[in-house]
């Protein structure tokens, strides 16, 4: 792992914002004092992919919302995010358009009246498609991570899920835990 990999924790996007303050991802870049932003290349209604189907506990193929994004990282792409919402939530929604949510998604979801309250994420590394390691720039042979997070509601029933591709070298996942 390179010495300017990122370290990043998944607590920050799991909490909404209050009322003006930036999105997760722009308040831990100014907190580090580095430049940085995102691209939603894509946001819209699709057919939920079996995987995401079954993440979201929903028939492969139903209607599910996403954004799909581009973070970056000092003018280097440094994730692909995917973030899916069931229709019943997200459809007609800022989610299921392209432009920036102020406070971030989760910020919108706690106004609609959807709170996360569990988390559930799986972490893998595989090696990179075409697409993504032209996106991502990184060298042939270089793996990625793949972080797939699922956050559900107090009924748990999932409200949203996300799927992150990462490069490996310059990510390091930190997992907080708090006992008791």
């Amino acid at each position: 792992m390179s010495a300017d990999a990122w370290i990043s924790t998944s607590m920050p996007y799991l909490t909404p914002r209050r009322d003006g303050q930036p999105d997760a991802w722009g308040a831990e870049l100014a907190a580090r004092g580095r430049r940085g932003g995102q691209r939603i290349v894509s946001a819209g209604e699709v057919a939920a992919p079996r995987e995401v189907a079954g993440l979201l506990g929903i028939a492969t193929g139903e209607v599910v919302v996403v954004r799909r994004r581009v973070m970056v990282l000092e003018d280097m792409p440094c994730e692909l995010t995917d973030s899916y919402y069931p229709a019943s939530i997200a459809r007609g929604t800022r989610l299921a358009g392209t432009a920036k949510i102020p406070g971030g998604a989760v910020s919108l979801l706690a106004e609609l009246g959807y709170s996360g309250v569990r988390v559930q994420e799986d972490v893998t590394a595989r090696m990179p498609d075409e697409e993504e390691r032209e996106t991502l720039r990184t060298e042939p042979g270089e793996p990625v991570l793949r972080l797939v997070r699922v956050t559900f509601d107090s009924s748990d029933r999932p409200i949203q899920a996300d799927v992150m591709t990462m490069p490996a070298h310059r990510q390091r996942l930190r997992y907080e835990i708090e006992i008791g």
